[in-house]
């Protein structure tokens, strides 16, 4: 099985898509371990943020817009990562 396969949701070895299973997981998990690694991902969101306002101004979301217009295989696959890396840091703190 290659890698890419990971990111597919007829080969995902989670048995759905990362989507799914990273609800599955936020609505069964510990809730103050869901809080905590929400707080941190917004947190971080929040830093990326003004990160990116510093370099395009205050029109954030036609930026965002303009960007995932010209890379969308990028962001879906990055997308698939993040509710991966979300679900793994949420299920390592609930075993």
């Amino acid at each position: 099985m290659s890698y890419s396969a990971l990111f597919e949701d007829e080969d995902d070895i989670f048995g759905g898509s990362p989507r799914s299973k990273f609800m599955d997981v936020v609505f069964n998990a510990n809730n103050d371990i869901v809080r905590q690694e929400l707080e941190k991902f917004v947190e971080k969101v929040a830093a990326m943020e003004l990160m990116l306002q510093e370099e395009v101004g205050d029109d954030i979301d036609t930026a965002v817009a303009r960007y995932k217009a010209g890379h969308l295989d990028e962001v879906a696959t990055k997308t698939k990562s993040i509710y991966i890396e979300l679900m793994g840091d949420i299920l390592s703190q609930s075993e």
